[in-house]
């Protein structure tokens, strides 16, 4: 028996899993949050020194856990942003995040290159103030000193693996980690150097782009480290994810990404194309409003928690009386409407009831992510399950309307840490050189069933209310 760990370095913590390398078998654990103070108001830091990450590494792998490992994959924030001098050493602190100070660079890209569109055809996706790209604009603009400095640029798990190796003269990428950056383009598996000396005002060292089977190295004392890949893509590996496949991430936004065979070009740049972490791609598509939306209906309603409101939701029925609602309550980035507002429409008297209103969240949250994954659908995206993610997920009313909305079966996996066991069956493909048939994620399992026709009937209304409210908002 081979035994493989998969460390997954998040925005707040990491977490290591030991797994059996044959069956995926989650054998140990390890746990141990950042060092790193709060943020003002208690959010997450834009500035984060990189050695944290170490340091909680360190402090996770305590007590003997990596004794008898054979090989490490590493999977973390794909939007961390490293940038480092000539010498390997940081120029200024890791840029992490959704970074809102880099908004402004966002737009400021977008034009400089012409437009969404030609960003679109140049790497698959649109400028967002997440992205690496984004972040050296704004550091060109913001720091031009620190930005003169920078002589090679890395992500989080590229510079975690970097470190485990010993700081070697070969840098590493993967395929997934470098879709994420605003200048390596998944459709034709080659870096735009051009858009880094647009941002930064100048070249810079980009690590080699490797194989997802692909050893990064072997440490000294023997241990062989895999390509390592970003969260996303590790938790896609981790859940065994396939083509026809689909996953509903429910966040206070919502994201679509499903697995597909070429990468997609979105003129509108409603899909951000993604490369996965086995040589297929992921095209993702986002939406502003997910969660927030059942949050916003709860203080509306005067519920006390989600759980409350879902339950109220379920003595309304399917179509909530005649009610629709559009939840573009932050705007929306699918379909594109960033100055929108949420729309309730079908109020009759006989509809003004709590029930009612909470089950028309429930459905506006998710027709609203069936249009996300449409989006998908139309362009040759197979959709034969979904899977859906977070904590909403467990709610019953999401379960019971989800199936009938998206049309398809849904699979709500069991929470466990996908990342970090996506990065460990990473490490046993490297290591064994076969891809590991490891078993799927334990699930609940729901169908559509005979209420597929009553969901397709509630998708039809919200897009007829939201075609007359936005018209032409798809075109």
């Amino acid at each position: 028996m081979g035994i493989v760990a998969g460390l997954d370095s998040s925005p707040d913590f990491t977490r290591i899993v030991v797994c059996d390398t044959d069956t995926g078998a989650v054998l140990k654990q390890g746990y141990a949050p950042h060092p790193l103070e709060s943020a003002e108001g208690g959010g997450r830091p834009s500035d984060v020194d990189p050695q944290a990450w170490l340091l909680s590494l360190g402090e996770a792998a305590g007590g003997g856990l990596l004794e008898g490992v054979q090989a490490i994959g590493v999977s973390a924030q794909q939007n961390a942003l490293v940038p480092l001098d000539g010498h390997g050493n940081t120029v200024r602190p890791a840029l992490v995040g959704n970074d809102r100070r880099a908004q402004v660079a966002a737009v400021d890209l977008i034009d400089a290159l012409g437009g969404r569109e030609a960003w679109a055809q140049a790497v698959g996706c649109v400028p967002q103030a997440a992205q690496p790209v984004t972040k050296l604009r704004w550091l060109a603009r913001t720091e031009p000193e620190a930005a003169r400095h920078v002589a090679a640029l890395m992500q989080a798990p590229d510079w975690l693996v970097w470190q485990l190796l010993g700081r070697p003269a070969r840098r590493t990428t993967d395929r997934g980690g470098a879709s994420g950056t605003g200048y390596w383009s998944a459709a034709t598996g080659a870096y735009r150097p051009d858009l880094v000396e647009l941002a930064l005002g100048h070249q810079a060292m980009l690590p080699e782009v490797i194989g997802p089977a692909e050893p990064a190295g072997t440490t000294p004392e023997g241990l062989l480290i895999s390509a390592g890949t970003g969260e996303t893509m590790a938790a896609a590996f981790g859940l065994g994810v396939r083509q026809g496949d689909a996953v509903v991430s429910l966040g206070a936004s919502g994201s679509v990404m499903a697995v597909h065979h070429e990468a997609l070009v979105d003129a509108r740049g409603m899909i951000t194309s993604l490369a996965d972490a086995t040589g297929m791609h992921l095209p993702v598509v986002h939406t502003m409003n997910a969660v927030r939306v059942l949050r916003g209906t709860a203080e509306m309603l005067g519920v006390a928690d989600l759980e409350e409101l879902s339950a109220l939701a379920m003595k309304s029925t399917p179509g909530a009386h005649g009610l629709a609602f559009l939840p573009y309550l932050e705007g929306e980035k699918t379909p594109n409407l960033p100055h929108a507002a949420g729309t309730l429409t079908g109020l009759r008297r006989e509809s003004m009831k709590p029930e009612h209103l909470a089950r028309a969240a429930f459905e506006g949250m998710l027709c609203g992510l069936g249009d996300a994954l449409d989006v998908l659908r139309v362009r040759g995206v197979d959709v034969r399950r979904v899977f859906l993610l977070g904590a909403a997920a467990e709610l019953p009313a999401v379960q019971a309307a989800a199936p009938m909305l998206f049309g398809t079966q849904v699979v709500v996996p069991q929470p466990a840490d996908y990342a970090a066991i996506g990065a460990a069956r990473q490490a046993a493909w490297s290591l064994t050189g076969q891809l590991p048939l490891w078993q799927g994620a334990a699930a609940q399992v729901f169908e559509p069933g005979e209420e597929l026709a009553v969901g397709q009937a509630v998708r039809q209304q919200y897009a007829t209310v939201r075609e007359q409210s936005h018209p032409g908002a798809f075109s």
